[in-house]
């Protein structure tokens, strides 16, 4: 069974999508369409803008799903997923390439998600780091002891975990994981503590956006972030998706019951190729591959 994967956040790059533009009368409709939705030229940036530009959480979001769901459907015909599944900002640009939401649509909630969580950071300083070398539940237990926020964010493949919380609590955290025998506890350059009680304004804001938009059944299962599992029901895809802000990204777990349900190869559609690297790791035999143009 073929799955596809679309990525999240830190895998934008200047002169993304640009191709897609200038030889696809298709996708250039789709990008003209964006930059009008979200009232600025968001392709000046993503073709030749600055890093800086691109870091923004306002600009980052939109850009990945858009170079990842563009890409889906000027592939046409040759997109058939049988599962799909993105990584936290990448399970939108899933959730319009499997039709479970209009371009539009999606477009519209991943800008409020940026916005949204933009707002949040800026409530409460905080960030993340990644932890390599270590058990998850090592991880969770050094988290749990200690009297600040801090969680875990983002399982992202056996012996890589990212850590949320507070910049006082991720400091401690990777004093005592490093300590603990962590090979690597690395703060990241993110803008806050995503995935991690922090972002509960976010959430209530994201909630009231997602609650008034049409969902539709998706043309395959969507295996969510939440809970790893896969779903058809546009009922349970909202659940999760409101959840998401707040909760981890469980991508190890996914991967397992990708490949466990019967995925044979994965094709991550977007920018960068980190998802494909991940997958590698929980399978090394597996047939994987990066796409970020036609």
């Amino acid at each position: 069974m073929k799955a596809y994967v679309f990525p999240g956040q830190g895998a934008q790059f200047v002169g993304m999508g640009k191709d897609l533009y200038d030889n696809s009368p298709l996708a250039k409709e789709m990008f003209e369409k964006a930059n009008q939705i979200l009232g600025f030229r968001i392709t000046d940036l993503m073709f030749a803008g600055t890093d800086e530009d691109l870091k923004q959480t306002k600009v980052t979001q939109p850009a990945i799903f858009l170079h990842s769901v563009i890409l889906s459907k000027v592939l046409g015909n040759d997109f058939k997923p049988e599962m799909v599944a993105g990584h936290s900002l990448g399970e939108f640009s899933a959730l319009v390439a499997a039709g479970a939401l209009s371009f539009e649509d999606g477009l519209k909630l991943v800008s409020a998600r940026a916005m949204a969580m933009q707002k949040a950071c800026e409530k409460e300083p905080s960030t993340m780091a990644a932890v390599l070398g270590l058990e998850d539940e090592k991880v969770e237990a050094i988290c749990n002891s200690i009297d600040e926020v801090v969680v875990a964010a983002n399982y992202n493949c056996p012996g890589q975990l990212v850590i949320s919380g507070s910049i006082k609590g991720i400091d401690i955290a990777c004093q005592k994981l490093t300590e603990a025998g962590a090979k690597r506890a690395l703060k990241l350059a993110v803008g806050g503590a995503f995935h991690s009680p922090l972002m509960e304004p976010a959430r209530q804001e994201l909630e009231t956006a997602i609650n008034s938009t049409p969902f539709n059944q998706p043309v395959c299962p969507i295996y969510q972030n939440v809970d790893a599992k896969p779903t058809s029901d546009p009922e349970v895809i909202k659940k999760n998706l409101i959840a998401q802000l707040t909760a981890p990204v469980r991508w190890t777990q996914t991967a397992k019951n990708m490949l466990a349900d019967g995925a044979t190869s994965f094709v991550e559609l977007g920018p960068g190729n980190v998802l494909q690297g991940l997958i590698k790791k929980v399978d090394r035999n597996i047939a994987a591959e990066s796409k970020q143009t036609l």
